[in-house]
């Protein structure tokens, strides 16, 4: 797993001003509600569970939570039950003696248990250190109401006494959390899904969902807390077939379509605070996915005036991902603006670009069709060039599979997004992913939820339901079965260490490109 940050910094972008009120204007009113921690828990190691540790039930009950009092070096564990997104209070009072010196306290906020089991000290990994959730506080008087200004994404809560001193110690009391969220669960309509299995996933997808949806559609609410194309692609997707919100999809339509750069590219995310400003980072694949969420909110809410707003902006983005083409019609890997596919620097990816290419262009040409836009033949015949050429030159015959760059690899990424973007007919995509899972089954070396949704999503698309089942509980049904309340930004089940960072105290636990096996619930197996 590899990812290389961009620095970009000459690059000058557009601020359309009328846009980016738009984007403002669709700002939801947050929902709150009050939720308390449910038991006293102990973090314990567990070589079988997630990051090898897992939270047990303590012999300290929570409903006598103030009567036990804590000195230097004890600590306690706060479980409120399910994994949750706001801001943390807690009512301290001291024990003993007069206070003669102040509460030295160390919190720990946690996604899960190995969070607080591995020691956050010792993580030396290429994200900075300063994503780590845990704080330390100094109270010079007790007793007091401490109100976390931050806001965290969390179940349980370590509360660590670094010090008091020798006279007295602190109680705790009434741990609370004010959980945020753009929506309800409340405003998802209920669908009959028999698989006791399946229905667990549903419901967990959906709590990450709701989880990551704030005032935008943010990738993670533990880290990042950043708007992303490719994330948003997927999570509008599975809104759709749940809560339904349409101004948020708006807002972030709005945000990246208000903040080009002067040539008209799309940058890969953008930040919300303290001001709207796009990020630095290009990818080829999430530029053009800007497309592919305007042309599906279209196809929801047939909302005109958005796509009158932004059609300029996504015809311009199409136009400049075709200069990435050579005269053969094959798409030329570019560093400068990369093809994401997958974290994974060890696949080649320029199949499934040209793949990702085509099925944007077929999106796109539907909304030039809507605006009648007289280029609307040329769009129409390049598809076909493209996808010519990707038969002609990608596909290998006597496999029956795609083949990628310069060496002929074959590999998962190719075969499903051809698959998605339809190159072949109905009958030769379904050989092709019969011939994928004969060789590439079962998928090894893939640890994102993000390039697992669309290997699921190809299965269904070429008529492998039962293989599109079994990935899902494979995979998101593996993380359930090891505690997942929400669902993870990486996991490799080969692996139940892995992480992309080098520690488990910077992964995230609750991130947007993980939620959309509700989405192919919904709408592959729902009647």
């Amino acid at each position: 797993m590899a990812f290389k940050f961009q620095i970009n910094n000459d690059v000058k972008f557009n601020h359309n001003e009328e846009l980016l009120k738009k984007a403002e204007d669709n700002v939801p009113t947050l929902k709150h509600k009050n939720i308390s921690a449910k038991r006293i828990v102990d973090i314990v190691a567990d070589k079988n569970a997630m990051n090898g540790f897992k939270a047990v039930d303590s012999d300290k009950d929570i409903s006598k939570l103030a009567s036990y009092s804590f000195k230097k070096g004890e600590k306690i564990v706060l479980d409120f039950g399910n994994h949750e997104v706001g801001h943390f209070g807690i009512d301290l009072n001291s024990v003993g003696s007069p206070m003669d010196a102040p509460l030295f306290l160390h919190l720990t906020f946690a996604e899960t248990p190995a969070e607080i089991g591995v020691d956050s000290s010792t993580y030396d990994g290429w994200l900075s250190s300063s994503w780590i959730t845990e704080e330390y506080v100094h109270l010079d008087v007790l007793p007091t109401t401490l109100h976390m200004p931050r806001r965290y994404s969390f179940r349980y809560v370590e509360l660590e006494v670094m010090d008091t001193s020798p006279k007295w110690g602190v109680s705790f009391s009434s741990p609370t959390l004010e959980t945020e969220s753009a929506v309800s669960i409340k405003d998802v309509p209920e669908v009959k899904i028999d698989d006791p299995m399946l229905r667990k996933i549903d419901q967990v997808s959906i709590k990450t969902l709701q989880d990551c949806m704030q005032e935008v559609f943010e990738d993670g609410p533990k880290r990042d807390h950043r708007l992303w194309l490719g994330d948003l692609r997927l999570q509008a997707m599975a809104n759709y077939a749940t809560f339904n919100n349409q101004e948020l999809v708006k807002r972030c339509l709005y945000l990246f379509g208000g903040m080009t750069t002067e040539e008209g590219k799309i940058s890969a995310n953008v930040f919300t605070k303290p001001q709207s400003t796009p990020d630095d980072t290009f990818m080829y694949d999430y530029s053009l996915f800007f497309i592919s969420v305007l042309k599906n909110y279209f196809d929801n809410f047939k909302d005109q005036t958005v796509v009158d707003d932004l059609y300029p902006i996504a015809k311009r983005e199409i136009d400049l991902a075709l200069k990435e083409v050579n005269s053969d019609n094959i798409l030329q890997m570019n560093e400068d603006w990369p093809v994401f596919v997958d974290w994974s620097n060890d696949i080649d990816k320029q199949t499934s670009g040209q793949a990702i290419l085509i099925y944007v262009m077929k999106q796109f040409v539907t909304l030039a069709d809507l605006k009648h836009d007289p280029d609307l033949n040329t769009y129409k015949e390049i598809i076909e060039k493209l996808s010519q050429a990707a038969i002609e030159k990608m596909y290998d015959k006597n496999k029956g599979l795609f083949t990628s760059g310069p060496d002929k690899e074959i590999n998962i990424a190719s075969q499903s997004w051809m698959v998605l973007a339809h190159v072949l007919n109905d009958e030769e995509n379904y050989k092709l992913m019969t011939n994928a899972i004969k060789k590439l089954f079962p998928v090894t070396g893939i640890a994102t939820p993000y390039m697992y949704h669309h290997i699921a999503e190809a299965l269904f698309e070429s008529g492998h339901k039962d293989d599109g089942i079994e990935l899902i509980k494979n995979y998101w049904g593996k993380m359930v079965d090891l505690g997942a309340d929400t669902f993870w930004e990486a996991f490799e089940p080969e692996d139940l260490n892995f992480s992309p960072y080098g520690s488990p105290v910077i992964n995230s636990y609750c991130h947007a490109w993980s939620c959309t096996p509700t989405y192919l619930i919904r709408k592959y197996l729902v009647k």
